[in-house]
């Protein structure tokens, strides 16, 4: 199909915008599940594009907006220039009730004055647009709206907000497609579109082929905005069926090893599509220098830690020590942050893996490195643990046993169990226990026991796991 030029009409400055929006703006934005800047107070915005997709002189206007925003820096972090949100703005005379809670609030000056502005993407009629527009490849302003030209995006196909919890939001139409929209954007490939698109070069089945998306190209540099990739319709979370399983007093293991079958499929299938490399001493020594910044910064953060902050550095010296031996790993692309929750079962029971962006509070370049396998599989380890330590009472023979299969399920397909590399799988739990203490003290700290009983079982000098994980 030939790209097509949709013919909106002239935005207002950004600056005349922003006049109508920043009051709002800075109430609204720090309540949104996906805003990282909690806790800080919004101190100004500076506009990056605004592209009008709609114009309000009618009963519905819309805005595309990628907005930095500024906070006071946070002590003794580097200077930072703020993150970049991508928003995605609706302009109505009166909200109908079904819109309320897209609500962000009514206007009092500059262009917008007397209109309600509200999230657009709770509303059909703009959801309908941004897949119109990526199929027939349009292009608005500094919009790029592609496609996979080998899959057919129907008409008509009706959409929903998903309203789930999550660090993006996403549209699901007519349970044939899933569009994701990233709400913190950086300029750079992201790997949410790269590694998607390579397995889909390699016919790898266990991640969903994407179908389109949208990028922004402004001046030199190109952002990858949103998704849109296969619904699988009647999915079940990684996540819920655990609980699920759990709460009805049942193992996970036959899922469990099925999902270590699919992790390894990917694993082995962008080891294919994209260079692998590997890690000497030197490279070695800075990631183990990574990791142990971190502890030390998490200690700082959160106390609680000091009494195994010894135990838990062993577990990266034991790695240091290794390396200066002259012990070398093959580093590859991976998912990058794997958990139950970034996994799909199918009706029919097959295992896919969703969400490609890695840790979205990682600088991009460092999502986009290469890294071993094993960080994905202590991911997925931890993730284990959680649903055993959620439930009531708590079901560590559970996990156990998941952990077990899982790894088994990996060894099928990649002919290495990894278990038999325990130092680095060690790190790898401790560095990831690590985050998720720092994480949990901050956001959700009736969850900190969880982490904290992997930190007790880390923080011994002796790498037990593969004792610990084996049947």
């Amino acid at each position: 199909m030939a790209e097509s030029v949709t013919p909106f009409g002239t935005t207002p400055s950004s600056g005349h915008l922003l006049a109508s929006l920043a009051p709002l703006l800075r109430e609204w934005l720090p309540r949104q599940r996906w805003f990282a800047g909690k806790g800080r107070q919004v101190t100004g915005f500076t506009p990056v594009a605004t592209t009008e997709l709609l114009p309000p002189d009618g009963r519905l206007g819309l805005y595309h907006l990628l907005l930095r925003v500024h906070q006071p820096p946070i002590p003794g972090a580097p200077p930072h220039p703020g993150d970049c949100y991508q928003l995605l703005i609706g302009v109505r005379e009166a909200l109908p009730p079904r819109l309320a809670p897209a609500l962000i609030g009514h206007v009092d000056q500059g262009p917008l004055a007397g209109r309600t502005v509200y999230e657009a993407l709770y509303d059909p009629r703009p959801a309908d647009l941004l897949l119109e527009a990526l199929r027939t490849r349009a292009r608005v302003g500094g919009l790029r709206f592609e496609r996979n030209e080998s899959q057919e995006i129907r008409e008509g196909l009706v959409a929903r907000l998903m309203t789930a919890e999550q660090s993006n939001s996403s549209i699901v139409y007519g349970d044939t497609f899933i569009l994701k929209l990233l709400r913190r954007v950086v300029p750079g490939d992201n790997p949410d579109l790269e590694l998607p698109l390579a397995l889909s070069r390699e016919s790898c089945a266990r991640v969903p082929a994407p179908t389109a998306w949208l990028r922004a190209e402004l001046d030199a540099e190109s952002y990858v905005l949103a998704v849109l990739q296969p619904f699988v319709t009647g999915a079940a979370d990684g996540w819920e069926l655990a609980l699920s399983e759990l709460a009805k007093g049942e193992d996970f293991v036959a899922e469990a090893r099925a999902l270590g079958r699919a992790t390894a499929e990917v694993h082995t299938a962008l080891a294919r599509a994209l260079p692998t490399v590997t890690l000497g001493h030197a490279q070695l020594e800075l990631l183990v220098h990574g990791m142990t910044e971190r502890l030390a910064a998490a200690v700082q953060a959160v106390p609680t830690l000091r009494p195994y902050e010894r135990g838990l550095r062993s577990a990266f010296g034991a790695l240091a020590e290794l390396a200066a031996e002259g012990r070398t790993w093959t580093a590859q692309r991976i998912h990058g942050d794997l958990h139950l929750g970034q996994c799909l079962r199918s009706p029919s029971g097959t295992w896919s893996l969703i969400d490609f962006e890695g840790e979205p509070a990682r600088p991009l370049a460092e999502r986009r490195l290469p890294q071993p396998p094993v960080r994905d599989i202590a991911g997925m380890l931890r993730s284990f643990d959680y649903a055993a330590r959620s439930a009531s009472p708590p079901a560590p023979d559970w996990a156990h046993g998941c952990r077990a299969a899982y790894c088994s399920g990996y060894a099928e397909v990649a002919g290495r169990d990894p278990r038999t590399d325990p130092v680095l799988l060690r790190a790898y739990e401790t560095d990831k226990a690590v985050y998720e203490v720092v994480y949990e003290a901050r956001h959700r700290p009736d969850w900190l026991p969880v982490p904290l009983a992997a930190v007790r079982r880390l923080a011994t000098s002796d790498p037990t796991l593969a004792r610990e994980t084996r049947p």
